[in-house]
């Protein structure tokens, strides 16, 4: 078992650094939001799947974590894009623009 929960923590130490080298490669606020919040919470699965497989007597307290982070990653992935469109430019290669109506805004030509 100690293989096993080894093997899940250098998975999801993996995914931290493809998140990390997501953030850094990709091209606008955007695609980083979304490389770091994907990869990240994946890594973060892996590690407390890692240490719940090592202690199983906290497998409470690590199920909670993994159900808050379930609830919170999207819920602020979602406001850093909101507030990324609000502030910034839009992306240069943006066809359709379907939250003008919602947010209001010029064109993007």
């Amino acid at each position: 078992m100690e293989i096993i929960s080894y093997i899940f923590l250098i998975i999801g130490g993996l995914f931290y650094l493809l998140g990390g080298l997501g953030i850094l490669r990709m091209p606008d606020v955007f695609n980083r939001i979304q490389a770091g919040t994907k990869a990240t919470t994946l890594g973060a699965f892996s590690v407390l799947i890692g240490v719940m497989i090592a202690h199983p007597e906290w497998w409470l307290k690590l199920l909670l974590i993994i159900i808050f982070i379930v609830l919170a990653n999207p819920i602020g992935s979602s406001v850093l894009a909101k507030a990324a469109y609000l502030s910034f430019d839009k992306p240069k290669n943006l066809v359709i623009d379907q939250l003008q109506d919602i947010f209001g805004g010029e064109d993007n030509d």
